[in-house]
């Protein structure tokens, strides 16, 4: 495990050296780091840490994005992650998954209390609709670790909430 300082991303170029595979689950929120904060988090950090990664030998990058990503977005948050899928794509890894999540469910240390009424009413949906709207993180780390398992199939695979459910069970 290596401490870096995301400020200084690029002094620690060694942290990034000799990984056949790099997982990248790094955010913030709007709320937590203003927009501008938000964007240096959730669009750069994580396009440098891509390249920083691809430069140290990385072959296979896994990006956690976002359901509704989309760089032409007219809301900041799906357009950063559409913006920051395109970065971490146009880096050339071997291969590149990325996957879209809906609402992640967890339990969080930070009080978030429109996020705490969402997962509750979310939780309850997930009983008869367990894939339509959200996923447990656990869920999205093991469909993480399940796909760099599996053989590759095409340079750039994209996973919405179905298949991470799916490639979650694994």
């Amino acid at each position: 495990q290596a401490v870096v300082d995301f400020e200084r991303l690029g002094e620690h170029a060694a942290a990034f050296q000799g990984h056949d595979v790099g997982f990248c689950c790094l955010g913030t929120t709007r709320a937590k780091a203003g927009a501008d904060g938000f964007v240096r988090v959730d669009r750069d950090y994580v396009a440098q840490a891509a390249e920083l990664a691809r430069a140290g030998g990385c072959k296979h990058f896994v990006l956690q994005s976002s359901r509704g990503a989309n760089a032409q977005s007219r809301f900041l948050y799906l357009r950063v992650k559409g913006e920051v899928e395109n970065l971490v794509q146009a880096v050339g890894f071997d291969r590149c998954t990325i996957l879209r999540p809906a609402v992640l469910l967890c339990k969080r240390q930070e009080s978030r209390p429109m996020e705490w009424i969402a997962q509750q009413f979310l939780g309850a949906v997930a009983r008869v609709f367990p894939t339509a709207y959200s996923v447990p993180v656990e869920t999205v780390a093991r469909a993480m670790v399940a796909c760099v398992l599996q053989p590759g199939e095409g340079k750039v695979k994209v996973l919405e909430n179905g298949a991470i459910h799916e490639l979650g069970k694994a």
